[in-house]
C-alpha cells in the first residue's frame, strides 16, 4: 500500500470518527431530559407544569400548548420550532427570547444539545413516538 492510499485511509476513517461522535443519541437525549423535567413532561400522559407540555415541538409555534400560561415575550416570540431553533433557544433560553419566563442556565455542550433535540423531537403531539 502506498502512502498516499494510506493516508487516504487514515484521512477517512478520521473523518468517520468524528462524524459518528456527533450523531444522535436518543438515550442519551432522555438521559439529559431529566435536567428538564422538574418543569417539563413529554410522552404518553405529559401534562403541563411548571412549564408546558413538550409533545409535538417540532413544528409547533411558541406559545400555543393550550391551557399553559405562557409569557408575552413567548407568545409574541414569532419562534415555530425546529432543530436549529431548539438548539439556539436550549444553549441560553433569556438570550433567545428575552423576556421568558423559563429560567434554565441552558446547556451548552453541543452532543448533549443534539442528543436531547433527537430526544425530544422524536414524539408527535399525542406523546407517541414517530
Amino acid at each position: 500500500m502506498n502512502k498516499l492510499t494510506l493516508s487516504l485511509l487514515v484521512s477517512v476513517a478520521s473523518i468517520a470518527a468524528a462524524s459518528g461522535a456527533q450523531a444522535q443519541d436518543v438515550a442519551a437525549g432522555e438521559t439529559s431530559f431529566h435536567k428538564c423535567m422538574a418543569c417539563h413532561s413529554i410522552g404518553d400522559g405529559a401534562k403541563n407544569k411548571v412549564g408546558p407540555e413538550l409533545n409535538g415541538l417540532d413544528g409547533r409555534k411558541s406559545g400555543t400548548v393550550p391551557d399553559y400560561n405562557y409569557s408575552d415575550a413567548n407568545k409574541n416570540s414569532g419562534i415555530t420550532w425546529n432543530e436549529a431553533q431548539f438548539k439556539e433557544y436550549i444553549k441560553d433560553p433569556r438570550a433567545k427570547v428575552p423576556g421568558t419566563k423559563m429560567a434554565f442556565a441552558g446547556i451548552k455542550n453541543e452532543k448533549e444539545v443534539n442528543d436531547l433535540w433527537a430526544y425530544v423531537s422524536q414524539f408527535d403531539k399525542d406523546g407517541k413516538t414517530k
